[in-house]
C-alpha cells in the first residue's frame, strides 16, 4: 500500500551524499526525468524501472514543482513493470510448436537442438506480446532537511531495486539504513551516549554488524514495554522533536500479537501469540525458556487518537503502521491537486507524529537501560515472569 494509505509498511534510511546549494529543484527534476518510467505495454519488453508522480503513476514527467516537490519533502514513487510466464504454460506451448515442426518436417526424428532453441525463442515472444505488464509501485518520502528517506515497502527484493535504482539516479548519493543502534545514538540522553557505546557489541562500524550484534536493544525494549503494560503506568511523555508539543503525554502498550524465537533441538523456533493478551501467559513462559520476543503489535494513544505499529525488532521496521485516518474536507474553491497536496501534508503529519511518540517511548527505555535503575528493574521483570 502507498505511503498516502491509512496503513502502511515502512523503512527509513539516511542520505549520505551533498546537495547542491543552488537550483535544488532543477537538479532533482533533471535526474528524475533522466530516470523515470518508460512504458512497455505496447512492446515485449519484460521489465521496466523508472520514477513516475505519486499522485498519478502513469506520469513521468517532473518539469514542474507539483510533479515531486513538497517543502521540505521529496514526494517520489518508483514503477516496475514485469511481464511474467508462467514455466508451465511456456512449456507447453514449446511442446505445440515441437509438434508442428515435426508434422510440417517428417523425415527428422526429432527436434534439433538449434530448431528447438529457435522456437523457444519464438514461443517466448509471441507469448510475451499476448501478456500485459504488471506494476509495482513503491512511494517515497525524501526529507532534504533531516536526511532522511522513508520507503513504504519492507520486502528485500524491493528494497534492492529501490536502492539501486536511487543510486543510479542520484550519483554519488547513497542509503544507509536506519537500525536500532543508529536510532539510539540518535535519542539516548546525552548524559548517556558514553554508556550507550560502551553498550556496543559491534567489533565495526559495518551496518550488519551493528545490527546482529546489538539485538538486545530490541530484546529488552519489548520486553521492558510489557512488562510495563501490565504493570506499570504506561503513560509516558514526547521527549523528541516532532510536530506533536514536548511533554504531551500519550499512552503506549503492546497487544494483539507477539512473535518470539529461540533456540531449539532443530534449529530457531519460533512461537506466535495472537489475540488479547490478558496476563500475556504464553509469553511469559516463552520468554522463561530463552525466547525472546522478536516482534509485536504495538499501541500509541494521544487523545483520542490511536497508533498501531506492528515493530520488527531486528531492524525497527514499522509493518502495518495504522494512523487516525487523514480526513479531506471538501472546498470548491480548491481544485483536486491542492486536495491531493493537503492530503499529503497532513497524511505525513500523522506519520511523523507516530514516529516522535516512538523516540519518545525509545529513549524512555534508554534512560532506564543504560542508567543505574536497569538492575532493579530486571529484577522486577524476572520476579514477574516467574510469578504464576
Amino acid at each position: 500500500m502507498g505511503i498516502l494509505s491509512n496503513t502502511v509498511s515502512i523503512c527509513q534510511f539516511k542520505v549520505i551524499g551533498n546537495l547542491p546549494t543552488t537550483d535544488l529543484f532543477a537538479w532533482v527534476s533533471e535526474r528524475l526525468a533522466h530516470n523515470g518510467f518508460v512504458p512497455i505495454d505496447q512492446g515485449t519488453a519484460e521489465l521496466s524501472i523508472g520514477w513516475v508522480h505519486m499522485d498519478d503513476y502513469r506520469e513521468s514527467s517532473f518539469a514542474i514543482p507539483a510533479a515531486f516537490w513538497r517543502d521540505h519533502y521529496l514526494a517520489l514513487t518508483l514503477r516496475q513493470d514485469r511481464r511474467t510466464i508462467p514455466a508451465a504454460l511456456l512449456r507447453a506451448h514449446q511442446k505445440l510448436a515441437e509438434r508442428d515442426f515435426l508434422a510440417a518436417n517428417p523425415g527428422y526424428s526429432g527436434v534439433p537442438k538449434q530448431k528447438r532453441e529457435e522456437l523457444r525463442d519464438a514461443v517466448r515472444g509471441s507469448l510475451l506480446a499476448r501478456t500485459l505488464p504488471v506494476p509495482s509501485l513503491f512511494d517515497a518520502v525524501w526529507d532534504v532537511g533531516s536526511g532522511v528517506l522513508t520507503l513504504a515497502t519492507l520486502t528485500a527484493k524491493a528494497l534492492d531495486q529501490f536502492e539501486s535504482h536511487f543510486k543510479k539516479t542520484f550519483e554519488g548519493f547513497r542509503l544507509v539504513a536506519i537500525h536500532p543502534y543508529d536510532r539510539a545514538e540518535a535519542v539516548v540522553p546525552t548524559q548517556l551516549k558514553s554508556a550507550l557505546h560502551r553498550a556496543n557489541k559491534a567489533t565495526t562500524d559495518a551496518v550488519l554488524d551493528l545490527v546482529k550484534s546489538n539485538q538486545w536493544l530490541g530484546w529488552d525494549f519489548l520486553r521492558w514495554i510489557m512488562y510495563r503494560t501490565m504493570n506499570e503506568s504506561s503513560e509516558y511523555r514526547v521527549n523528541q522533536p516532532g510536530p506533536a508539543s514536548s511533554g504531551e503525554p500519550f499512552v503506549a502498550y503492546l497487544n494483539d500479537r507477539m512473535v518470539l524465537c529461540g533456540a531449539g533441538e532443530n534449529g530457531t523456533q519460533k512461537i506466535t501469540a495472537s489475540g488479547p493478551q490478558d496476563r500475556f501467559g504464553e509469553v511469559r513462559t516463552a520468554l522463561q525458556n530463552g525466547k525472546q520476543i522478536t516482534e509485536a503489535t504495538l499501541h500509541l494513544e494521544k487523545g483520542e487518537h490511536l497508533w498501531k505499529i506492528t515493530l520488527k525488532g531486528e531492524m525497527f521496521h514499522f509493518a502495518s503502521f495504522k494512523t487516525p485516518r487523514v480526513k479531506v474536507e471538501r472546498d470548491a474553491a480548491v481544485d483536486a491537486a491542492g486536495e491531493q497536496e493537503a492530503v499529503f501534508y497532513e497524511r505525513m503529519n500523522l506519520l511523523e507524529v507516530g514516529q516522535q511518540m516512538f523516540d519518545s517511548l525509545f529513549a524512555s527505555f534508554l534512560g532506564m537501560r543504560l542508567g543505574n535503575g536497569w538492575r532493579e528493574e530486571m529484577r522486577k521483570i524476572d520476579a514477574w515472569l516467574a510469578a504464576t
